[in-house]
């Protein structure tokens, strides 16, 4: 990371990555972002604080893999701004290009494979669970196979491989939740890039204004027809418990779809439950 001096009061607690990516993308695989600023399709605001962002070209990442048994080599290491981790440039032998996640360790000029059987265990090569021994580090995992992969997608995501059976392999996550996927699902070998992302802080709001967040605006500053936690005399949120501005709860209310939840392959959720 590089730290700034502190010149002015901004600059003090900003810090940037060292290894800025400054390569031209390749435009046939990206498309150009539509600003929606938080509104939805009558123009009222959904997701609020969002707008004014810089432009930026949505880069098409392969998360599917599956140019089966044809080696690619890796030509160039890019930034993507819809996503926080690097990715690769792979030439394929055939001619074709794609966009791949770019894992720690992978170096431009070195050989990429995808394989429904088994292949080396190197850095940025795609096959099944089934084929990976116990203890492998992986990341870009399938949930249903076929799909394109799902879990450990950000920087510094991995899974580690814990045991298998002939259905479903066991996997840790960094946040500690333990779950089950099945052996058939693809995944790629190796620890994703930008390991100190989370180390990164902007600093200053003119730097969260360029991704496109604007200012947040606390419930208890507006009025009662504008968030439940309005009104009142004082920083007074009339006894409500904490609650979106649609009056969801904020602490401990449940809002996952049992219907389309995978919690029945999770073995340890990553908070306890008491």
């Amino acid at each position: 990371m590089k730290y700034y001096k502190p010149t002015t009061s901004s600059r003090r607690f900003r810090t940037v990555p060292t290894d800025r990516i400054r390569v031209k993308p390749h435009l046939p695989l990206t498309i150009a972002k539509k600003a929606s600023g938080g509104r939805n399709n009558v123009g009222r605001i959904t997701a609020p604080h969002r707008g004014g962002a810089q432009k930026r070209r949505i880069r098409l990442v392969d998360f599917k893999r599956d140019k089966w048994d044809m080696p690619g080599i890796v030509q160039s290491v890019e930034y993507d701004p819809g996503r926080s981790c690097r990715i690769s440039l792979v030439n394929y032998s055939d001619g074709e290009r794609r966009y791949i996640l770019h894992p720690d360790g992978l170096k431009i000029g070195k050989t990429v494979i995808s394989s429904r059987s088994q292949a080396a265990l190197h850095p940025g090569n795609a096959m099944p669970l089934s084929c990976m021994p116990g203890g492998t580090v992986v990341h870009n995992i399938e949930i249903l196979p076929g799909k394109g992969g799902k879990i450990a997608r950000s920087a510094s995501g991995f899974a580690l491989i814990m045991s298998k059976d002939d259905n479903y392999a066991v996997l840790k996550m960094p946040s500690g939740e333990i779950r089950k996927v099945f052996v058939t699902s693809l995944a790629t070998v190796g620890r994703l890039d930008n390991i100190e992302h989370a180390g990164k802080k902007f600093g200053c709001a003119g730097a969260k204004r360029h991704i496109g967040k604007r200012p947040h605006v606390r419930g208890t500053a507006m009025n009662a027809v504008d968030h439940p936690h309005g009104g009142g005399r004082g920083r007074s949120h009339g006894g409500n418990v904490p609650r979106s501005p649609n009056g969801i709860p904020a602490k401990g209310f449940k809002t996952r779809n049992p219907k389309k939840a995978s919690g029945a392959l999770i073995i340890s959720r990553r908070k306890k439950r008491k």
